[in-house]
């Protein structure tokens, strides 16, 4: 319960509306493998499952030195 209360995002709404969207037009259309796939499309945002809800595409920060030293340029004649 607590994974379909938590953390709900805009993207994570749309792909909630798009699966409910396929389960109807399945219905619509008599096509019970769309009723499922929309079922499973609608179940991944409910229980928050995915590539991207684990982090998984997340990209770790680096961490950049704060210690940078003066670059000395030194003028060259021809």
């Amino acid at each position: 319960m607590h994974a379909i209360k938590s953390r709900w995002s805009v993207m994570r709404v749309i792909r909630l509306l798009m699966g409910i969207a396929i389960i109807v037009q399945g219905f619509y259309v008599h096509q019970w493998t769309y009723v499922a796939m929309g079922g499973l499309f609608t179940l991944m945002p409910l229980f928050n499952i995915g590539c991207c809800s684990t982090g998984a595409c997340d990209t770790p920060r680096t961490k950049t030195s704060t210690n940078t030293e003066e670059i000395q340029y030194e003028e060259v004649h021809s």
